[in-house]
């Protein structure tokens, strides 16, 4: 996608079974998402996270060229990665994806105010929709990771780490700014439980 490029939204409504439809008037929300800024495409489905409905995801971000994702449904930490790498199958970048959760944040919490869920239904895919306006692809960049490491600190802690790291096949650097190491220990008579003495 070019900088320039205008945002081309799609937003995907999901009814969770009745977990959302049953508070919530989706068809209603669906409607007012396709008149906001920058939506091309708005569609409600029975369950979202479902195989017709990642498969409607991919074929709508190549039938409409949509270049932000936005799907109104339940948690993002179950479903989140699974609508992300739906976006990317479709060639999209997967920071261009936005979830707005209308279960556990408007349905649930409002389960007996119909209209009041509704309207707040809105206020999210809103704000999700202004949100993914702003959004820009990014990228994971790989690093090498050498083996090797640095503590800083030869105290207890620090000789504890050092040891952990070197058994694990680090090469380490054990940095302390006393001329001996030890730390708070060298200033104990006894360790506690076994009594034992540190002199």
């Amino acid at each position: 996608m070019g900088e320039e490029e205008e945002p081309r939204i799609g937003v995907f409504i999901c009814q969770c079974g009745v977990n959302i439809s049953g508070v919530v008037k989706v068809p209603e929300v669906t409607k007012y998402a396709k008149k906001l800024p920058n939506v091309v495409y708005a569609e409600d489905n029975i369950y979202t996270c479902s195989e017709a409905g990642l498969a409607s995801i991919k074929a709508n971000i190549k039938k409409h060229k949509l270049n932000r994702v936005i799907v109104a449904s339940c948690t993002p930490r179950t479903h989140e990665p699974l609508f992300r790498s739906a976006c990317r199958e479709a060639g999209l970048n997967h920071y261009l994806f936005e979830m707005a959760n209308i279960r556990e944040q408007c349905s649930w919490v409002h389960a007996h105010q119909q209209e009041r869920a509704t309207q707040k239904a809105k206020d999210i895919v809103r704000m999700a929709v202004a949100r993914a306006s702003w959004l820009e692809p990014q990228d994971e960049p790989e690093l090498d990771v050498k083996d090797i490491s640095m503590v800083i600190g030869g105290g207890i802690s620090g000789m504890t780490a050092a040891l952990t790291l070197a058994d694990q096949g680090f090469k380490v650097y054990l940095v302390e700014k006393e001329p001996e190491l030890g730390g708070n220990l060298l200033r104990l008579h006894k360790l506690y439980p076994t009594m034992q003495s540190t002199e």
